[in-house]
């Protein structure tokens, strides 16, 4: 798995090139901790589920249909537009906050390690990797993650996930200046 760390400035960055008032700052923290949701299934490690379990590490919570609920779910609790007698959520939200979800298997599907991701599941019990899987995966734990396994996973994700965020931050912020300087 990639780092929370990772999956969260992921979000953020595609929160920020949201060229639509609907996804407000609010929605961007949400957005943020859909990204590193599904990583609350390691618990299955402490409740005895097998790892290639459907409920396992990297299983349902990193799958498709799982994305979709939780952020259909957190858009009619949290986002739900009240105005007018109006009962609706918007569509933007729900996609971006799909979006933040889904990124995390994503990014996952690119690590060297574990045993693919459950994209498919309940449908599909499948695992499945990217052909290139450039990322290291992360140690499960807070006491592993403080050794040289972790110091070259922070190194593996700034050149692969934050420095290309970064970037795509500065690029979209200073693109956005130019055109509102321009009209």
């Amino acid at each position: 798995m990639a780092t929370i760390i990772s999956h969260g400035l992921v979000a953020l960055a595609i929160g920020a090139s949201a060229t639509t008032q609907q996804i407000t700052s609010k929605v961007i923290v949400a957005g943020i901790l859909l990204a590193m949701l599904p990583d609350a299934d390691v618990i299955s490690f402490s409740l005895g589920i097998p790892y290639g379990s459907p409920l396992g590490h990297r299983g349902i919570t990193h799958s498709i249909l799982f994305s979709i609920v939780i952020a259909l779910v957190t858009s009619i609790i949290f986002f739900r537009d009240k105005q007018a007698g109006k009962q609706s959520v918007s569509f933007y939200v729900f996609l971006y906050l799909f979006i933040c979800s889904i990124s995390h298997g994503i990014l996952d599907a690119f690590t060297s390690g574990g045993r693919g991701i459950g994209f498919f599941i309940p449908f599909i019990n499948e695992r499945y990797f990217f052909g290139s899987r450039p990322i290291l995966v992360s140690p499960i734990g807070i006491e592993n993650f403080f050794s040289s396994w972790g110091w070259a996973v922070i190194k593996s994700e700034m050149k692969y996930i934050m420095l290309p965020c970064v970037f795509y931050f500065i690029i979209i912020k200073s693109t956005s200046s130019i055109l509102k300087f321009k009209s």
